[in-house]
């Protein structure tokens, strides 16, 4: 009788990690593209829908089985894991740099240690705390350096990827609590379909489907673009990050957050966007709280 082959969870925590670290990490650029055409409201709920589509069409059997309760936390998944984060990062980056909005993003592993510790009771080892507030310096560092290279941004803004950090921090933690028997790709597939509604609402409401804007050429470019964003960076990324978690734990599962602003940073030197030596060693410092966070031998809870 042939085995199954499965990868054991350690090595299938660090190879998720990195594959959304890449993911993520170019999302930020896609969504600074795509704003070119699309309004940021436009622009979350067209990801949405086409994230939908995309998982209904693989995963609908996957939801099938899902009680009432289980569908209540699916869809509470989907709008506070996706869909307000969607609208308000994109908020963020009409004043402020995607590599900025990126480093900001970096609060999660610290949020969910604080959600986890005050709302759901979750026990915490001593590394991982250790590991978070080491990325988080790090990640404090790279907001200062981008502030110094670009002082005319507007950073009053950069309290809306700090609201959405706060929801996927409970976000986290909700999929740990009450999603751990639900696949992976049934809690995406599922939170997903919950939105398809009110994306389809948000998007006739501001006049998304006339004619004159979708015949216009940055639309068409935009459309590229959140194409892109939502097959992989939200898709794709959203199965990896469910499981991650089921197989993790939602500090360390967030903590992917600290690699998305050394991905992000890449794109956005590509673009244009500039660097220094100062983020160079901030992003070495996030590697070592992201190891520490991560590592399998921990201290006493």
């Amino acid at each position: 009788m042939r085995q199954k082959f499965s990868v054991p969870n350690q090595y299938f925590k660090w190879i998720s990690l990195i594959s959304l670290a890449l993911l993520w990490g170019s999302s930020f650029i896609l969504i600074k593209k795509s704003l070119i055409g699309l309004t940021p409201v436009q622009l979350g709920a067209v990801r949405v829908l086409i994230t939908g589509i995309v998982l209904g069409a693989v995963g609908f059997k996957k939801v099938k089985h899902l009680n009432r309760k289980q569908w209540f936390w699916v869809a509470l998944s989907g709008f506070i894991g996706t869909f307000f984060p969607s609208i308000l990062f994109a908020y963020a980056e009409t004043e402020i740099d995607s590599a900025i909005a990126s480093i900001l993003n970096s609060t999660v592993p610290l949020l969910a240690l604080i959600v986890g510790l005050v709302f759901f009771g979750t026990a915490f080892i001593r590394q991982q705390f250790v590991g978070v507030f080491i990325g988080l310096i790090g990640s404090v560092l790279l907001i200062f350096a981008g502030a110094s290279l670009n002082p005319d941004q507007n950073y009053w803004y950069a309290i809306f990827p700090l609201i959405a950090t706060l929801m996927y921090a409970f976000n986290a933690n909700i999929i740990k609590a009450y999603l751990q028997q639900v696949p992976a790709l049934g809690i995406a597939t599922g939170s997903f379909l919950a939105l398809i509604p009110v994306s389809l609402v948000v998007l006739f409401s501001t006049d998304f489907f006339t004619v004159s804007n979708l015949s216009s050429p940055e639309t068409h470019t935009a459309l590229f673009y959140v194409t892109i964003l939502a097959v992989l960076g939200t898709a794709l990324a959203k199965i990896i990050f469910n499981r991650l978690i089921q197989v993790s734990d939602p500090v360390s599962s967030a903590s992917v957050t600290y690699l998305i602003p050394i991905v992000a940073l890449f794109w956005g030197f590509v673009d244009g966007e500039q660097f220094n030596v100062m983020q160079f060693g901030a992003g070495l410092i996030i590697l070592l709280g992201v190891y520490l966070a991560n590592k399998k031998k921990g201290f006493k809870k």
